[in-house]
């Protein structure tokens, strides 16, 4: 599939072998049992190289399985709650959190407004204070309580989350006394 009449040809260990045809590169690549393979194609004359593309592509896709293994994706959870919520309902959800917390995920814990709950959004501030302080032992919080329209929400980052970057590592603590709401524009 090279269009090039003329390639510039490096052998397996990396040493130029000049500039020839492409009949004469692939008669090269045959007598050593390897693959032609173009890898500069953009080059005057494209450049080349003799190697066994089977066993190139096994490492390369080696390589980027032990690279997929070692990143940790971290994941963004949402919990909703609402401002009437009842006692066993919100330990409930105060349980999911903690666990995706331990298991080294961001919780985003927002509070769901409806109607004239609308005119009380310090009953949400006190149920967001209530769980960031419940959550104080494994997690710290992600900048203040932000509303958007009619829900108030809160980001908790788990403090020992091994594999984080330094900024999420040591977040904006927020004071859990006092607590603003900063609007949102949407």
């Amino acid at each position: 599939m090279i269009k090039a009449k003329e390639v510039r040809l490096i052998d397996e260990q990396g040493e130029l072998l000049g500039v020839m045809s492409v009949p004469q590169a692939r008669k090269i690549a045959e007598e050593q049992g390897l693959d032609l393979v173009e890898v500069a194609a953009a080059a005057t004359p494209p450049v080349c190289r003799l190697m066994d593309y089977g066993k190139f592509k096994y490492d390369q896709t080696k390589k980027e399985r032990e690279v997929k293994k070692a990143q940790r994706v971290s994941d963004i959870k949402e919990i909703r709650l609402r401002p009437k919520i009842g006692d066993h309902d919100y330990e409930a959800k105060a349980r999911v959190v903690r666990k995706a917390l331990d298991s080294g995920d961001k919780v985003k814990v927002t509070i769901v407004f409806r109607g004239r709950e609308n005119t009380h959004p310090e009953i949400g501030l006190h149920l967001l204070k209530q769980i960031m302080e419940e959550m104080a032992d494994i997690s710290s919080v992600e900048g203040q309580p932000t509303r958007l329209g009619s829900r108030v929400h809160i980001m908790l980052i788990p403090k020992s989350n091994k594999g984080t970057s330094k900024k999420q590592a040591a977040p904006e603590t927020v004071d859990i006394i006092d607590i603003e709401i900063k609007e949102e524009v949407s």
